[in-house]
C-alpha cells in the first residue's frame, strides 16, 4: 500500500512563479484586453471623442478589398516561408546527423543566425538584393533578370520570404536535429543491412518518425510568419511597393500608427489574436492524441 505524502504549506513556490504571473499580466493580458475592448470603439486620431460601435469595425473589415486580399497575402507568405525553412532545416539537419568529425563546431554555426534580430536580418538581404550595390541582382542581370524590388512586387515578396524563412531556419534545424538522434540506431542500422540506402533510409524511416516534430513546427513557423516577421518586413519593403508585401501583421501597423485607425486596427489584431488562438489549440489536442496512443 502506498503512503500518502503530505508536503508542508510554504509560500516559496507562489513568490517563484509570482513575476512570471506579473509579467504575462501586464505585457499579454492586459494589451490584449484592451485591444479586444478597442475594437468596439471609434476613436479620433487624438484619442478625444470615442464612440462605441459594437462590432461594425469587423463589418467593414469583412467588406474592406485591401484588408481581405491582405489576408490571402499572409496565408501565402506564412506557407511559403514555413515550406521553405523547414525543408532546408530537414536537410541541413539530415547532414548534421551524420557527421561525427566537428559535428560540435558545425552545429553551433548553424544555430547562430536565429540570434540575429529581425531588423538586423532584413538589412542583411536589402544590402545583398540592392539593385545597385548587391551581389546578388549583379549575378542575376548576367542571366537576364532585371531584379529590383523596389519596383517589381513580386520581386519584393520573394525576398521578404528568403529572408524571413533564414531567420527561422536555425529553430527548425535544432528540433529536426533532436529528433533525428532520438530515434534508435539499432532501426538505422537494421534498415542499412536490408540494403535501403541513406535517402531510402530517410524516406522510409527517419521521415516518419519526426512527423510529430514536423507538425509542431508547422504551427511554430505559420505563428512566426504571422507575428514575428514585422520586423524583417518593415527593414527590407515596409509594406510595399504598392502593398505588396503588406501582410496582417503590417496593416495593423499601418492603419494603427499611420493611418491612426486604433478602431479598426484593433479589431485588426483581436482577428491575429484568435487565428494564433486556434492553431495553438490545434497543436496541443494533436500532441494530447499523440501522447494517448
Amino acid at each position: 500500500m502506498l503512503k500518502r505524502v503530505h508536503f508542508p504549506r510554504s509560500a516559496l513556490p507562489y513568490l517563484l512563479v509570482a513575476p512570471q504571473i506579473l509579467i504575462t499580466l501586464v505585457f499579454f493580458i492586459w494589451p490584449a484586453s484592451q485591444a479586444v475592448y478597442q475594437s468596439f470603439l471609434i476613436e479620433d486620431a487624438f484619442g478625444l471623442s470615442t464612440e462605441f460601435v459594437w462590432f461594425e469595425n469587423f463589418e467593414l473589415l469583412v467588406d474592406d478589398e485591401q484588408y481581405l486580399q491582405s489576408f490571402g497575402r499572409t496565408i501565402f507568405f506564412s506557407a511559403a516561408v514555413a515550406l521553405l525553412s523547414m525543408s532546408a532545416a530537414l536537410v541541413l539537419a539530415g547532414f548534421a546527423d551524420r557527421v561525427v568529425r566537428g559535428a560540435t563546431a558545425y552545429r553551433t554555426l548553424m544555430i547562430w543566425p536565429y540570434a540575429v534580430a529581425p531588423v538586423l536580418a532584413g538589412a542583411l538581404w536589402v544590402f545583398m538584393f540592392n539593385p545597385t550595390l548587391g551581389i546578388f541582382p549583379f549575378l542575376l542581370d548576367m542571366v537576364g533578370i532585371d531584379w529590383n524590388h523596389y519596383l517589381n512586387g513580386t520581386h519584393a515578396m520573394m525576398l521578404v520570404i528568403f529572408a524571413a524563412a533564414w531567420k527561422q531556419i536555425a529553430y527548425n534545424f535544432l528540433f529536426y536535429l533532436a529528433a533525428m538522434q532520438s530515434i534508435p540506431r539499432s532501426l538505422i542500422e537494421a534498415a542499412a543491412i536490408d540494403g535501403a540506402g541513406p535517402v531510402r533510409r530517410f524516406v522510409d524511416h527517419i521521415f516518419p518518425l519526426i512527423s510529430p516534430t514536423t507538425f509542431f513546427l508547422l504551427v511554430i513557423n505559420a505563428v512566426y510568419a504571422f507575428f514575428d516577421t514585422f520586423g524583417i518586413i518593415h527593414a527590407v519593403t515596409q509594406g510595399g511597393p504598392a502593398n505588396s508585401t503588406t501582410i496582417l501583421v503590417y496593416k495593423v501597423f499601418n492603419d494603427g500608427f499611420v493611418g491612426l485607425d486604433l478602431g479598426g486596427s484593433a479589431a485588426q489584431s483581436v482577428i491575429l489574436m484568435v487565428l494564433v488562438i486556434a492553431m495553438t489549440v490545434v497543436q496541443f489536442r494533436y500532441i494530447e492524441r499523440k501522447v494517448e496512443y
